[in-house]
């Protein structure tokens, strides 16, 4: 069975982290940070202006393990137990789910709630009760 590993201290600064970019694309360009909507923004882009912002935040977060790489000698280890169709799947679903939704977990989870969005007050107990159901299903139904 897979396990997830207890990582408070890296998962601490990981939000910490994500909470100062969000705060800083927002004082900085008054805009959210979702990641969904930004990569629709670049995928379907209407405003030229907001090209740039969008690709250099894209770029930054492919670009991360890099600077981890440069700074600690090694590569974050991953163990992705399934396969790459199921990946593709997931994205689609992730992907349907955040349009239906009206965003996805960072638009809603990170800055909706410090704004005190009504919609992110529904949307996040509801990501978090499907996820808690989904994991119980995966691990303790289907045995996966």
């Amino acid at each position: 069975m897979f396990e997830t590993a207890f990582t408070p201290f890296q998962s601490l600064g990981g939000g910490a982290l994500i909470g100062l970019g969000a705060v800083l694309l927002m004082l900085g360009l008054g805009r959210i940070f979702g990641a969904t909507g930004i990569m629709s923004g670049l995928v379907f882009f209407e405003n030229r202006e907001e090209l740039s912002w969008r690709v250099a935040l894209v770029i930054g977060m492919i670009l991360a393990p890099v600077l981890l790489f440069a700074v600690t000698g090694s590569m974050p280890a991953l163990t992705i137990p399934v396969s790459p169709a199921m990946i593709v799947v997931g994205g689609v679903i992730v992907g349907l789910g955040a349009s239906l939704g009206s965003g996805c977990t960072s638009g809603h989870g990170v800055c909706g709630l410090s704004r005190l969005s009504i919609r992110s007050l529904v949307a996040v107990p509801t990501f978090m009760a499907t996820a808690a159901i989904t994991v119980f299903l995966i691990r303790h139904v289907f045995g996966g």
